[in-house]
């Protein structure tokens, strides 16, 4: 019994799309060659049947019984061998198919958990789905198809001896047929080639309106612009759909071709032959053999255009691979260490002393954002952490001992003990205590099973103020060395804010807090505030300090109020 996934799906070569599938053919080469050797048997017994027909018509003309039914038992072995090889081949196939897709699933989850914040950057959202609903399929495919593919290329050529030992003129046209009809199809691969790539991105663009619009839907009901860019979907859509029909056209055409061509060479071999069975000059077992064959020849025919078609296919889907696995962090990191010690942007001036719980408020919510990325080594900047520059220290010991929280964090769906503690580490009293900080107790409670109650994709059933809630609930219980909040409290009420500011200074004693925001419930419980303006701390000090030495601080805290 193979398991799948495999547990380590290697590095892969995403040099270009051949590569990339070429490695993926390499990594699963025992089943592959293994499948091949049962698709090729399995052609061959089907191959082997006319002759054998053929030698048994010719054994009841000549009246020879035991000839008649040594034919029949090779006749019965054929048929046993051919079903045993093709429940093996089939079995093969349906693993290759998945091996090559869970493997792409692998690779293409492991790069976008490297890339992390790149991603949405440099790649839609429609595209990364686009290759885990499609892609892949196409990628099996392209794996699949080797199987039935390598064994009728064994099996024309092996018909293809059979029939010029036997007649030399019919042997010759169908040698000469086969690589015309392949010739007459290859024209057609090009554009074929070419639609689908054109409308893979069409797909791609679609997906990625189609999230934007469900995950907007309430700001476009509440602005009346929700018919309007339905419009715009409808319109995109019709796109692809004519992008649909044009590819379909070509392979209506392929499709065609494979009846066609394989007819024609039918209707010749069989004229052909029979007009030998009527000279003599072959036996009336013969022909029926040779119209079997010309029969015969349009399943492993039809095997190779459809090989051509699922390789193309799956080339353009290794190129959209390909083009996720070929990206690059917008950061990375080195190999130093560090003991931990004030973390310092150097550019704006903010510093975060281990055991403090500090603020920055800034003229404009971006400057804030800018800072706290840098300082989660999200974006490259002079920042030090203890006596070392922090872009110095590997990217995955950054991201365990530093923990940029914003409003952007998603809830995953599943169990909500889970999505709290992610790292599945956490005591009862350690999540129940984080819970307390966040004000977030009532939430729990209030759905059926609790923690062990299961949250919907993207916490759809939570408000916005209790999944901003539930997300710092689940910063806290990863109890990083230094934790960023970014406007952790701006979507709850104001008694709610009051209590998670004092709640929160208290579940972070003994370690480094920093919160962006202006709000002056939470500013007032900070140790220190930085006031930012133009990328630069322009005044620090106590809350109150600067509400009353720092006119600017005080505009901007006091609309912060206000509002």
């Amino acid at each position: 019994m193979r398991s799948l996934p495999a547990a380590d799906p290697g590095i892969p070569d995403a040099r270009s799309p051949i590569r990339y599938l070429r490695w993926v053919a390499r990594k699963q080469a025992g089943t592959l060659f293994l499948g091949i050797g049962y698709a090729t048997l399995w052609w061959l017994a089907m191959a082997l049947v006319p002759a054998v027909m053929g030698k048994g018509i010719d054994a009841i003309r000549a009246k020879d019984m035991t000839a008649l039914l040594i034919w029949a038992a090779v006749l019965f072995g054929l048929g046993v061998v051919q079903a045993l090889a093709g429940i093996l081949r089939h079995r093969m196939a349906v693993y290759n198919w998945l091996s090559a897709a869970y493997r792409t699933v692998q690779v293409t989850v492991r790069q976008a958990t490297r890339l992390g914040a790149t991603l949405p950057k440099r790649i839609s959202t429609g595209e990364v789905v686009s290759v885990g609903n499609s892609d892949i399929a196409h990628i099996g495919n392209a794996m699949d198809i080797l199987l039935r593919g390598t064994g009728a290329v064994v099996t024309i050529v092996t018909v293809t001896v059979i029939l010029i030992r036997t007649s030399l003129p019919l042997g010759l046209m169908v040698l000469v047929g086969v690589p015309l009809m392949a010739a007459a199809v290859g024209p057609l691969l090009r554009p074929l080639h070419k639609r689908q790539h054109v409308h893979r991105d069409l797909q791609g663009d679609l997906s990625t309106r189609a999230a934007d619009i469900v995950a907007g839907l309430r700001v476009l009901r509440g602005i009346g612009g929700e018919q309007v860019f339905a419009d715009r979907y409808t319109a995109e859509s019709q796109k692809v759909r004519h992008a649909g029909v044009r590819v379909a056209s070509v392979e209506s055409v392929l499709e065609g071709a494979q009846i066609l061509l394989p007819g024609l060479l039918i209707a010749g071999v069989t004229w052909l032959g029979a007009t030998f069975a009527m000279r003599g000059e072959i036996t009336a077992g013969q022909l029926v053999a040779f119209y079997g064959y010309a029969v015969f020849l349009i399943a492993p025919m039809r095997a190779l255009t459809e090989a051509a078609d699922k390789l193309t296919k799956g080339h353009v889907a290794a190129g959209r691979v390909v083009r996720i696995l070929s990206l690059e962090p917008e950061v990375s990191g080195g190999t130093g260490r560090s003991d931990g010690g004030l973390l310092r942007d150097v550019a704006s001036g903010v510093a975060v002393r281990p055991g403090t719980f500090v603020a920055i408020a800034a003229a404009t919510p971006e400057e804030a954002v800018a800072i706290a990325d840098r300082l989660g080594r999200y974006d490259d900047g002079d920042v030090d952490f203890g006596d070392v520059p922090l872009d110095t220290l590997p990217i995955a010991e950054v991201r365990r001992r530093i923990l940029v929280a914003d409003n952007g964090a998603r809830l995953f769906a599943g169990v909500l003990r889970d999505e709290l503690d992610v790292a599945g580490e956490a005591s009862a009293e350690k999540v129940a205590d984080a819970l307390y900080a966040a004000c977030a107790e009532d939430i729990v409670e209030a759905l059926p099973g609790g923690l062990d109650g299961h949250v919907a994709e993207s916490g759809r059933e939570f408000s916005g103020g209790q999944q901003q809630r539930l997300r710092l609930a689940r910063a806290l219980i990863a109890d990083p060395e230094v934790l960023v909040l970014i406007e952790p409290t701006s979507a709850v009420d104001a008694h709610t804010e009051a209590r998670i500011a004092d709640r929160l200074a208290k579940a972070r004693a003994g370690k480094a807090t920093l919160v962006c925001t202006t709000s002056p419930l939470v500013l007032d419980r900070t140790d220190h505030v930085f006031y930012v303006e133009d990328g630069r701390v322009r005044a620090q000090g106590t809350h109150r300090e600067l509400l009353a030495t720092a006119p600017a601080y005080n505009a901007v805290v006091t609309r912060g109020e206000d509002s």
